[in-house]
């Protein structure tokens, strides 16, 4: 079988994924987009692999808060992916976290070729935007999510297939009219490429991180998160006597919001953009504890893939998310903290952070509860076969 996977962002699992299929025999092509700046995967062909690596959007950088020309470019990212499957002949694809203009090109694409093509349904994207217009945005951007709406239901109907990463999509692909063809399978995070390292180790060392109490967050900081409740909660842990640095690995516009905010309130931050795969384990194992940021109207239809990775690198996590949120429960089984996503939960968060950073056998303790269960739940083998008969399926 010759498969195109596109994952837009270039997440290691998605990787990981094409590299399994790559290895039980079917011709793989494996595409992200370089211009979309993010924590990305292993990206690169090993020694006697057959995995191809194809990336679009090369040479640009995507205009986040230019929205007209944000879209003039996720189109063109459409068109762009187009050509790829158009040189690739792939007997079926699949595509993930693609903003709706850059799939409504592709799939008008794959349509007019007769390509059946699967959509792993990552974020439900109309829900995300409409709910951040109707708090922050003009009502005409509320229009515009409206249209993404009509977008994303519309390539919705045109798939074979659609694999969501969570019950809570059923209800949005019944209105659809897509629930008979919808497969719900959880997210996860490569197990041998995030692993527990030493607190004190290479990368810590290097950035001066290895002698001082640290609070971590590496990943996405976008529409779905409130920057500003990170600073707001090392003040809190600080004000508590437990002296604290704030760490934040993230390129994007929440940089200057956190570089605002740790001014204002004195709280000791470093900055750092987003580190090589073949660190992530130094980096996420230089935090003393981890967090996780999502907005409260996001909550059901989107699971943050950096707690899946701060599992699989066996550390204390906290969650300010809403307590319906897939991994908010995943949290909260290994003994993490999930509290709401404002300001009003800061003084119990940072409670529970000061117990946690003053106790090492403790941190110790959550930690190995996290990376234990990412053991349990994230064994890439059953979830390999489900892609792969749905592909198949798709084809057929």
């Amino acid at each position: 079988m010759r498969v195109l996977v596109h994952d837009y962002a270039g997440h290691p699992f998605q990787v990981e994924l094409s590299r399994e299929l790559a290895g039980r025999g079917h011709d793989v092509t494996h595409s992200w987009c370089d211009a979309y700046s993010s924590g990305k995967g292993h990206l690169a062909a090993e020694a006697g692999e057959t995995l191809r690596f194809r990336p679009i959007g090369q040479g640009e950088k995507i205009e986040k808060l230019a929205f007209a020309r944000r879209l003039v470019q996720e189109l063109r990212f459409g068109l762009e992916l187009a050509r790829l499957a158009r040189a690739e002949r792939p007997d079926t694809v699949m595509v993930a976290n693609a903003p709706i203009p850059t799939l409504v090109v592709f799939a008008a694409f794959l349509l007019v070729r007769r390509t059946p093509w699967v959509l792993w349904h990552q974020d439900v994207q109309a829900v995300a935007i409409k709910s951040f217009a109707g708090k922050q945005l003009s009502r005409g951007f509320a229009l515009v999510g409206k249209a993404i709406e009509a977008g994303e239901k519309w390539c919705s109907r045109r798939a074979a297939a659609v694999v969501v990463i969570a019950e809570s999509f059923l209800d949005v692909h019944r209105q659809w009219g897509t629930s008979d063809k919808t497969t719900v399978i959880p997210n996860w995070a490569p197990l041998d490429e995030i692993y527990p390292v030493d607190r004190k180790n290479d990368w810590a060392v290097d950035h001066e991180l290895d002698d001082v109490k640290t609070l971590l967050y590496s990943g996405t900081l976008g529409l779905k998160h409130n920057p500003a409740l990170l600073v707001g909660l090392a003040r809190e842990v600080i004000d508590g006597g437990q002296p604290v640095r704030l760490v934040v690995v993230n390129e994007g516009p929440a940089v200057d919001v956190l570089r605002d905010a740790a001014a204002r309130l004195d709280v000791p931050l470093t900055l750092l953009p987003f580190q090589p795969y073949d660190r992530l384990p130094e980096v996420l194992g230089s935090g003393d504890l981890l967090v996780v940021l999502l907005e409260q109207d996001a909550g059901a239809f989107s699971v943050p893939s950096k707690t899946l990775s701060y599992l699989c690198a066996g550390r204390p996590v906290l969650g300010l998310m809403p307590s319906e949120n897939l991994a908010a429960g995943m949290i909260s089984s290994v003994d993490g903290c999930v509290l709401p996503p404002d300001a009003e939960s800061l003084s119990a968060a940072a409670e529970w952070v000061r117990e946690v950073i003053a106790d090492r056998e403790l941190r110790d303790e959550l930690g190995e509860k996290s990376r234990f269960l990412a053991e349990q739940e994230f064994a890439l083998d059953g979830c390999a076969d489900k892609f792969e008969e749905i592909l198949q399926l798709a084809v057929r």
